[in-house]
């Protein structure tokens, strides 16, 4: 969750006042996602920042540098440009859907729209992690 694309998850000690999170948000994203990877065997990650355009393209490039990537599910948001994409490994698109990324999408942007992006993200990554079940 920074701006860096190879950087997929928070350094505990990150400053959190240059990013869009709290400590608080940023403690509890990391524990998301720690629980959604131990839950279905699938790599989740996170990325916040501008995004190159097209965006669906550039998200697709972010989730292939993902460790793993045939197993990995990358949440990409640019809240300034007012973008969401959702990007699945070959192995991560058995277990979840199109229509199940779609549904997540549509709660994540709904939050977003509420002004809550950690929430939305949370939300996001549990709604995925749900669909995609145990491994």
């Amino acid at each position: 969750m920074s701006a860096a694309p190879e950087q997929t998850r928070p350094a505990i000690g990150d400053p959190a006042a240059d990013g869009p999170f709290t400590t608080r948000q940023l403690l509890r994203l990391d524990e998301a996602l720690r629980v959604a990877d131990r839950q279905t065997g699938l790599t989740f990650s996170v990325y916040i920042g501008e995004m190159e355009t097209p965006s669906r393209a550039y998200a697709e490039k972010l989730q292939k540098q993902i460790e793993g990537a045939d197993r990995a599910v990358l949440i990409a948001v640019s809240p300034n440009q007012r973008k969401l994409e959702i990007v699945t490994g070959n192995e991560a698109r058995k277990r979840i859907s199109d229509r199940d990324a779609k549904l997540a999408g549509l709660s994540m942007a709904a939050a977003f729209a509420g002004g809550d992006l950690a929430g939305g993200v949370l939300a996001g990554i549990d709604q995925l992690a749900s669909h995609a079940g145990r491994h």
